[in-house]
């Protein structure tokens, strides 16, 4: 395929923020000869926003950028579009009636361009119909016309427990007081072929108190009232680790995947805002993309994001040593996620 020369993401003068505060790596400082041989930004022809060492960013539709990459070429696609809320939001959202239709052939192109053993990670929130406490199956319908006429296999569904999230619509929860807070989101993890690429030593967790306990002292075998039989190999500790709920979470032991998305004083949040440049409103937590890279994928292996908003999954797949891809239409958005790349304390991210 063609490559065009990659232009210094610094000299493209259009970049808002000042370059005295924002040091770029040196891969997004040269040219297309300085860039490795196996860089993603050679699979397409379109000009990056800014690199990094293992990865580039576009600021374009991500539909242009998927439409480019060759077949088979990403091992993993993570990624939270737009929800269809009743509401507008400010980066955009469409309505639930034509959700489905709209988001069809991203996922085509989605599931054309994976490898075989790659994986499809579709972060999606419920929502109310308007004007009654009803909650809209869109989501669900979407499910089943992606396993269905795509052609995905459900290789599990997880959910994502974010104790951050508002009591909306507040007509129901905290005025009329006549449903709960949702704090769930689902997280459906797909895959091309019914035996993905996975192994769950890379996201093991901490043994429990108990389970050591077992370990120390030994556990009887019987059966369980369900039915489930307790052999004596359970006791085994040997992996290093016990396996992960699909609940994801971050920090909280034996919970869900349960992560917050309302940082204010995190060291990007406060970049942002000494820049004077504009946050994405509805970032996910890089605990979320996290536990799926790990889960997923392998060093070097490529990760895809076609909804980058603040581009958290390109970050933290460039901390975990995966090569890695991103689009976004906001321009404003694609230029405050260089303070993740620059500064790389815990609470980056």
């Amino acid at each position: 395929m063609h490559m065009s020369k990659i232009p210094s993401a610094r000299n493209r003068g259009d970049h808002p923020i000042e370059a005295s505060k924002v040091s770029l790596s040196d891969p997004a400082q040269t040219g297309a000869a300085h860039i490795a041989p196996d860089h993603p930004s050679r699979l397409v022809s379109i000009d990056p926003h800014y690199l990094t060492k293992l990865g580039s960013t576009y600021l374009c539709d991500s539909l242009r950028l998927l439409r480019e990459l060759p077949d088979n070429s990403v091992n993993l696609v993570v990624t939270s579009p737009p929800y269809a809320l009743h509401f507008k939001k400010e980066y955009g959202n469409v309505s639930k009636d034509g959700y489905v239709q709209w988001f069809l052939p991203f996922a085509k192109e989605i599931r054309r361009i994976l490898t075989e053993d790659g994986s499809f990670v579709l972060n999606i929130g419920g929502s109310y119909n308007k004007g009654t406490p009803t909650r809209s199956i869109y989501h669900f319908k979407l499910l089943i016309e992606l396993v269905e006429t795509v052609g995905f296999h459900l290789a599990q569904e997880c959910f994502w427990y974010n104790p951050a999230k508002m009591p909306v619509p507040a007509e129901w929860v905290t005025v009329r007081r006549i449903r709960v807070r949702d704090s769930v989101e689902y997280v459906w993890w797909l895959s091309k072929s019914p035996w993905p690429k996975s192994s769950n030593l890379g996201v093991l967790k901490e043994y429990s108190d108990d389970m050591l306990r077992l370990a120390k002292n030994g556990v009887r075998e019987t059966t369980r009232p369900s039915g489930h039989v307790i052999r004596g190999s359970f006791e085994n500790i040997s992996a290093g680790g016990s396996i992960p709920p699909n609940v994801i979470e971050d920090r909280i032991p034996e919970s869900i995947l349960k992560m917050g998305n309302n940082s204010a004083n995190d060291d990007f949040t406060k970049m942002c805002k000494d820049s004077g440049t504009k946050i994405h409103p509805a970032r996910f937590p890089a605990a979320l993309p996290k536990f799926f890279i790990k889960l997923l994928t392998s060093p070097n292996d490529l990760v895809l994001d076609p909804f980058a908003g603040s581009n958290t999954t390109g970050a933290v797949a460039e901390e975990l040593d995966r090569r890695w891809m991103s689009s976004e239409q906001v321009k404003e958005y694609l230029d405050s996620s260089l303070f993740r790349f620059n500064f790389h304390q815990p609470g980056l991210f």
